[in-house]
């Protein structure tokens, strides 16, 4: 139930004001039914009798019916707007979450099953069992009505309702619990076809498919993951189709059991014709309400399930955090020193790092060189708190890196990824990743290219999104190094910087870097 509670908590959160009046158009519309059948009757028998004042009834009715069309379409409207506020809250919880946990979850495949579980669950889950609770508490004050009118005249025909819903009850209840746990023991086949559909159709991956001919074997693959998903999802629906058809029949037997016994005493005189009516109206309308019912609870139960997998997501706690009383960094850093750091990536079974040690001082240009996989990239990570050593320390100015506060630590410093990112902005945001121009014009040599783009330092990069400009790699890695520079930070560090650069702008950074070094720490990766 606490997931269910922290559920319409969320929803509330997002919009109180919408949540208040989802709950009054749905007491409205659970009410103004019963109205109707009231006055359903009084309009037959008054037709019966021949009467010339029916037309009051008919205008009522008409009234009625008018009111619930409005309460519907303010209800959808308001539904509307609170399921997108509802499905940005969530997403933006996610995003959140996504941001404050450390690197070590993004080696964990069991975190990305968690991940996918919660964002499929994301922009449907809570809106549903809103939706479920208010379309509980509709049915509820519906059946409470038709039991007053039922019980009044034929108390015999509310057994008959209630036992007819039994057996849709545990089919749906035990539907539930097979679709999640087929969901949950799946994930892993659920990514794998997410993963294979986005290489079949995202541009990173289009050139090689296409040079290499290989479109047809990742097709293959995505064909014999989904089949195999497929076939069990089409066993586990026969099976619970043939249990829902059973109930189905249940439930007319019902209905032919009731309007047989009713139409027997509207024959013998007992009943009017608008009772019988009314009657039979308010069995078929409570055989439904119960039915909604029914369906809610279970709903509940099902979304009770799934959410788990959202709040699960939601609960998880980073492990490199920063200490209780973290002392301010240095403004005046002038050395880093690893000592005899041991470190291994979560999962893996050998060392990357072992007792590594490794100074780097203010005014140097401090050189990283080494083979493949020799741990060059693991420095910068372990540099800005991704990972912490199993074994040694790391120092800024003589204290450990973990005494400082975690985001005072990283905004010490500026990076250039091997994988630098590609953002698909404009140049200026790809620089300063926010909403700010760039100033700095350290970097300027290096963005000859950006004038002769349509807009300049306005431009959007890439081919996503309209009137994009795509560039080279050796242009995204300079806009990279822009993107480090930028920012007047103390330690730079730069892993593999000039990659993608040619001879000319190669010697352009280095020179730049030279006139850096006096103000700061620079390490710099490189296989050359």
């Amino acid at each position: 139930m606490k997931h269910l509670w922290k559920s319409l908590q969320m929803v509330c959160q997002c919009d109180r004001g919408s949540f208040w009046r989802r709950a009054l158009y749905v007491l409205l519309g659970s009410l103004l039914p019963l109205a109707n059948l009231f006055l359903l009757k009084q309009l037959v028998d008054a037709v019966s009798a021949g009467e010339g004042a029916f037309l009051p009834w008919l205008l009522a009715m008409c009234g009625v019916f008018l009111l619930q069309r409005v309460v519907s379409i303010l209800d959808g409207v308001n539904s509307d707007v609170l399921s997108q506020r509802l499905i940005d809250h969530v997403n933006q919880a996610i995003q959140t979450q996504a941001a404050r946990l450390d690197m070590a979850y993004y080696d964990n495949p069991s975190y990305h099953d968690t991940l996918h579980r919660a964002q499929q669950e994301a922009s449907s889950r809570p809106v549903q069992v809103f939706s479920s609770i208010m379309s509980l508490f509709a049915s509820a004050v519906t059946i409470v009505g038709i039991v007053v009118i039922l019980a009044s005249a034929s108390w015999w025909v509310l057994p008959v309702m209630f036992v007819a819903v039994v057996p849709s009850f545990v089919v749906r209840l035990s539907k539930s619990r097979i679709v999640y746990r087929f969901r949950r023991q799946n994930t892993p086949l659920f990514r794998l076809s997410s993963y294979l559909a986005a290489v079949l159709t995202r541009r990173e991956y289009a050139k090689e498919l296409r040079a290499f001919r290989a479109e047809s074997f990742f097709r293959s693959r995505y064909t014999r993951t989904r089949s195999r998903l497929t076939s069990r999802i089409v066993a586990i629906s026969r099976r619970l189709g043939a249990y829902s058809l059973l109930c189905a029949v249940v439930e007319a037997a019902a209905m032919l059991l009731v309007v047989a016994l009713l139409a027997a005493r509207t024959a013998s005189g007992i009943f009017s014709v608008g009772t019988f009516v009314m009657l039979f109206e308010a069995f078929r309308r409570g055989l439904g309400a119960l039915t909604s019912l029914v369906a809610s609870l279970s709903s509940l139960y099902d979304n009770r399930l799934f959410l788990s997998n959202l709040f699960e997501y939601l609960s998880l706690e980073p492990t490199v955090v920063s200490p209780p009383d973290p002392i301010p960094v240095p403004s005046d850093i002038s050395s880093i020193q690893f000592c005899d750091v041991v470190f291994r990536y979560p999962g893996m079974e050998r060392d990357v790092l072992s007792h590594f040690n490794f100074t780097a001082r203010r005014g140097e240009i401090t050189p990283l060189e080494g083979h493949n996989g020799i741990g060059k990239s693991t420095v910068i990570n372990l540099l800005l708190r991704f990972y912490d050593p199993q074994q040694g320390r790391i120092l800024l100015n003589g204290t450990d890196i973990r005494r400082f506060d975690l985001h005072s630590l990283r905004a010490s410093m500026s990076v250039l990824f091997q994988d630098f990112g590609r953002y698909f902005i404009t140049v200026d945001e790809n620089i300063t990743l926010s909403d700010r121009p760039h100033t700095s014009r350290i970097a300027d040599p290096l963005l000859d290219f950006v004038p002769s783009l349509p807009k300049g330092y306005d431009s959007t990069l890439g081919r996503l999104f309209d009137q994009g400009s795509e560039l080279s790699m050796g242009q995204w890695q300079r806009l990279a190094i822009a993107r480090a520079l930028d920012r007047p930070t103390p330690l730079l560090l730069l892993d593999e910087p000039t990659a993608w650069l040619d001879t000319a702008t190669r010697q352009t950074f280095h020179n730049i870097l030279e006139k850096e070094k006096t103000n700061r720490i620079i390490i710099l990766i490189t296989h050359r």
